[in-house]
């Protein structure tokens, strides 16, 4: 590990802890029969916006094009509204356990979309990787049909949902890679929460004016500024320092970080169990995503074509 990389360590670290924590919290949230998903999604958004539009008052000032402008429109959709609104949704109905194992497939998503978008050869060790992931995240899901404590721990549509909310999360890192590149985190996110919330707010202004506010103890309250401040404000300031300290399959290999804070948690709080199946799940998607980021990038493979190519002449 290079000296200089440490604060890229950290950075991975601490946002993947977060992360972690987000399902048993989230879920803990929405078993009080006081604030649903659409609420707090809209919670999570509104807040990550207010924080971030703060933020940019203390950073430098970046000027956005009119074309940009509209690509961070959908950015948001895809990278905020429907991957986080259907997270929220997926734990409501899941386990804690099972929203943060199906979190683990990303990798894989994600290289599926990049070699359909970006070219990106599939080599035997990438389908085999994509094969055993995906039976464990079919594993899991198939497997999830028993309840703890009056508290649903496995729901078919709860992993399908948090399913769908990696992959609107990894077509929005695919198609607008080069626009995150392009801006400041603050930038970015200033404008991408502020449009989600605009989107969400006609679907969930129902659902917020209901919520009894006076009601709702101060565990929950501050439960739900976990989810804004811990999961979401702060993760978004430190996977950028990771992604640009550490390479991308170093970074990624911390993703394997929430199942294990999740689980922990959740069977702590006695939300979840911790058998078998769930271990074999967790043992297949680790070893399919394991194998996905060990297998040669395009660059990688264009580079070895050249200096064999070099080495001929």
């Amino acid at each position: 590990m290079k000296k200089g990389n440490y604060p890229g360590h950290l950075a991975m670290l601490t946002a993947n802890i977060l992360w972690g924590l987000m399902s048993p919290i989230s879920k803990r949230v929405l078993t009080s029969e006081h604030v649903d998903s659409f609420s707090l999604t809209t919670f999570r958004v509104m807040g990550a916006a207010a924080l971030f539009w703060i933020a940019s008052l203390f950073t430098k000032k970046e000027e956005v094009s009119s074309s940009d402008m509209i690509k961070l429109f959908f950015a948001a959709l895809l990278g905020i509204v429907l991957n986080q609104g259907s997270f929220i949704m997926g734990v409501s109905l899941t386990s804690p356990i099972n929203a943060s194992i199906v979190t683990t497939t990303t990798p894989i998503i994600t290289m599926i979309i990049a070699a359909l978008y970006l070219k990106e050869p599939i080599t035997g060790k990438k389908l085999s990787g994509i094969f055993v992931g995906v039976s464990g995240a079919l594993l899991l899901i198939l497997g999830s049909r028993h309840t703890i404590g009056g508290i649903n721990s496995g729901n078919i549509w709860g992993d399908l949902l948090c399913l769908l909310a990696q992959f609107s999360y990894s077509i929005y890192f695919v198609l607008f890679k080069g626009l995150i590149g392009r801006y400041s985190p603050v930038t970015l996110m200033k404008w991408m929460f502020m449009y989600a919330s605009i989107c969400c707010i006609p679907f969930s202004y129902n659902h917020i004016a209901v919520v009894p506010y006076s009601s709702l103890s101060l565990e929950i309250y501050g439960e739900i500024l976990y989810v804004i401040i811990g999961g979401t404000f702060i993760t978004y300031f430190l996977m950028p320092v990771g992604q640009r300290l550490l390479r991308p399959t170093v970074a990624s290999m911390y993703n394997y970080m929430q199942p294990i804070v999740a689980s922990i948690v959740a069977v702590f709080w006695g939300m979840d169990t911790f058998g078998l199946m769930k271990v074999c799940a967790i043992l297949f998607v680790f070893s399919g995503v394991y194998l996905v980021i060990q297998s040669k990038s395009k660059a990688q493979l264009d580079a070895e074509k050249a200096s064999q190519k070099n080495s001929k002449l």
